[in-house]
């Protein structure tokens, strides 16, 4: 089985900064894609930003020039830098990973989810 951990959130005032970090184990043999997930109260889940294998990332427009998504593929882990913190990304903040475990099969897991509250 492969499983993520989520770290790093918490109370943030606006205009601050936090960085989540989302770490990947179990029968891993590669991971594809990374990418972290948002969900505000009473409100879809919304992809927040992606990044490949080989570093390509994507970002959603609301996120775009404040959060910067990363990735140590040495320790199966993603990062998620968010600077100029609103309190529109109030949200529980999920990672999701895709991949190959062993004997060869395809996984795809979610993360249990970090909250982060932007407020004064």
């Amino acid at each position: 089985q492969v499983q993520l951990v989520e770290s790093g959130g918490g109370l943030v005032q606006p205009g601050g900064s936090l960085r989540l970090s989302c770490a990947a184990s179990g029968s891993i043999l590669s991971i594809n894609n990374m990418a972290w997930h948002r969900q505000a109260p009473g409100k879809q889940r919304e992809l927040v930003a992606t990044i490949t294998k080989s570093g390509s990332t994507n970002y959603a427009d609301s996120v775009k020039g404040r959060f910067t998504i990363s990735r140590d593929n040495a320790k199966n882990t993603v990062y998620l830098q968010m600077n100029s913190l609103k309190s529109e990304d109030t949200a529980v903040y999920y990672c999701n990973a895709d991949g190959t475990r062993w004997p060869n099969r395809r996984f795809e897991v979610w993360g249990q989810g970090t909250l982060v509250t932007v407020s004064s």
